[in-house]
């Protein structure tokens, strides 16, 4: 499988971004995706995970601000983000792996990453 990440950037704080990871090659609908990110120094955190059946989990530390959304007729997996701040400065990376388990962060096949800064 293929996984292509875009819709990072620049943005304010407060800011919003929508990401988006494209799928290609493999059954997408039965795969979970999920977005991880990577801030500079720091180790690679689950954001967010999005089942086969479309059940979602988020890390604790969003407060809300996050959404995770999949469209298996366009292979696509999104991540809207709201109310950014700088700490969610990263390195955002699309992910799939044949379970709900989000607890392995290196587990499954990786996109090549968008980068995601914040401004104060």
């Amino acid at each position: 499988v293929q996984l292509q990440a875009s819709g990072g950037g620049l943005v304010q704080t407060g800011g919003s971004l929508r990401l988006s990871c494209v799928a290609s090659g493999g059954a997408f609908r039965n795969y979970a995706m999920g977005w991880y990110r990577q801030a500079p120094g720091k180790e690679r955190e689950m954001v967010a995970g999005i089942g086969s059946g479309g059940g979602t989990i988020y890390s604790s530390s969003l407060a809300g601000r996050f959404k995770i959304s999949r469209d298996n007729s366009a292979n696509t997996v999104y991540l809207q983000m709201n109310n950014l701040s700088p700490d969610d400065t990263a390195v955002y990376y699309c992910n799939q792996r044949p379970a709900a388990d989000y607890r392995d962060p290196n587990a499954g096949s990786w996109g090549q990453g968008t980068q995601v800064t914040v401004s104060s």
